[in-house]
């Protein structure tokens, strides 16, 4: 689990169940550009060009990430959380997941909204709901 705009929110959805160690190896929440380079790069090569609140993003936390903990699994989540929109101009309320492993999946989510919480709720739970199909 790589995520960023969701802040943490989907790790602690699946590590609130008991017995999450079974399927829980680790993740990340990267909030910046250099947390990101820190903490996902090296294992696969960063796409030149890329940033972040980006499909490619989401899909490279992803990979990376899978690469570096060496998971069947893994998802990845960026995007916009509120009340403004990010420093690459995309508005409030925008978020892409990826889900990597044996079935690959993408999902983006544009609530609309600038609140803030309520987003980064939407964000999780858009990735659980990406895992989850991913996982079926």
């Amino acid at each position: 689990m790589s995520e960023s705009a969701s802040g943490g929110l989907i790790a602690a959805a699946l590590l609130s169940v008991p017995g999450a160690s079974a399927y829980f190896v680790g993740g990340t929440v990267v909030y910046t550009i250099a947390a990101s380079r820190t903490l996902l790069a090296g294992e696969i090569v960063t796409p030149d060009g890329m940033r972040g609140a980006t499909e490619a993003f989401a899909r490279w936390q992803a990979e990376s990430l899978q690469a570096k903990l060496t998971t069947t699994w893994a998802l990845g989540e960026t995007g916009a959380a509120g009340p403004t929109g990010n420093g690459y101009g995309d508005p409030a309320g925008h978020s892409w997941c990826a889900v990597t492993g044996p079935r690959e999946l993408v999902h983006y989510t544009h609530t609309g909204a600038e609140n803030r919480e309520a987003n980064m709720i939407a964000f999780a739970a858009a990735g659980l709901d990406l895992l989850v199909e991913a996982l079926e």
